[in-house]
């Protein structure tokens, strides 16, 4: 099912297709990059941000799940999350945010932003598939911005 990408995500370190800084990657301090988003619908139960990389070498790596944020959250400042938010196990096989670090080449993370008819329910430390199933279960609405960072 395709769900309106009605959602703007952006953030105050980087723009849409360019260069993620440094400091938000494994080279830097890998810092979680200040996010924000508009236009989520109105009707929203929950949110779910997902952060990943299309292009590593095995195929797309997923960096950072977060679930069940507040549906009228609208920043995501120094990686702090609410209470209430669960974190999935990511690609890397730990849960939380896991910074940009191409093993070559120009890779590009996405950061999505979906919006949820309702909160997913699941526990912290779930493992990815579980937790991208339900994302795409719940998802009434998204929306991306692109960064790019290479090494």
């Amino acid at each position: 099912m395709t769900v309106p990408t009605s959602i703007t995500v952006t953030s105050s370190v980087f723009a849409e297709g360019e260069t993620i800084p440094r400091e938000y990657t494994c080279d830097g301090g890998g810092r979680v990059p200040p996010l924000a988003w508009s236009d989520v619908p109105d009707d929203a139960g929950a949110l779910a941000l997902v952060v990943d990389d299309p292009d590593a070498p095995s195929g797309t790596f997923t960096h950072w799940v977060v679930l069940d944020l507040p549906a009228d959250m609208r920043e995501l400042t120094d990686g702090r999350l609410p209470a209430g938010t669960k974190q999935a196990v990511n690609s890397g096989g730990r849960t939380g945010w896991y910074p940009p670090c191409p093993p070559n080449g120009t890779h590009r993370y996405r950061f999505t932003v979906h919006a949820l008819s309702r909160a997913t329910g699941i526990p912290d430390g779930a493992p990815l598939e579980r937790a991208l199933a339900a994302i795409r279960g719940f998802a009434v609405a998204s929306g991306t911005l692109e960064g790019r960072y290479s090494r």
